[in-house]
């Protein structure tokens, strides 16, 4: 009787282990593509410098994000640890995808302070008011210039134009 054919072990191995079916999708996706990468060569027939290779030529020459990257070394190394039954020794020379550096979304009080000094009377002074049976709930998220966004329900941010009366 003749063995499944290896994408077919790769999906039998990852429904045997419970996994989603996107993870399923995506792992069969980074298989179909290892082994197209290098001209249909059997993944047993190859090791380190083959895996190397394949996942440097993402990161350079189609330029994919860090965790792009991490997803396509984790399905190679599901297929060579669980369908395989081969431990790879060393990864080393991989050129990694570096993450992006975010920004803080949370200001400290002293930067808001310095942000938004403007704001702080006004916001006061808003407190006071109702803005009707709609909004019973409201607080400021924020001012720019001579616009404030008002935070009205739980996702919902509208922005309101402030002038100068008087």
């Amino acid at each position: 009787m003749n063995q499944p054919r290896l994408l077919e072990r790769v999906r039998n191995s990852i429904r045997s282990l419970h996994y989603s079916l996107r993870t399923e999708q995506a792992y069969i996706f980074w298989v179909r593509r290892f082994i197209l990468f290098h001209r249909k060569r059997h993944p047993e027939t190859m090791g380190e410098p083959e895996i190397s290779e394949f996942l440097t030529h993402l990161v350079v020459a189609r330029q994919v994000s860090a965790s792009t990257q991490n997803q396509a070394l984790s399905a190679i190394l599901f297929l060579y640890k669980r369908v395989l039954n081969r431990e790879l020794d060393h990864l080393g020379d991989i050129i990694r995808a570096k993450r992006p550096k975010h920004l803080p979304v949370v200001l400290s009080r002293t930067r808001y302070t310095v942000c938004f000094p403007p704001c702080q009377a006004l916001m006061a002074w808003l407190r006071g008011f109702s803005m009707g049976p709609a909004c019973v709930r409201w607080s400021v998220c924020g001012c720019a210039s001579s616009m404030l966004i008002f935070h009205t329900g739980r996702y919902a941010c509208a922005p309101a134009r402030v002038t100068k009366t008087g």
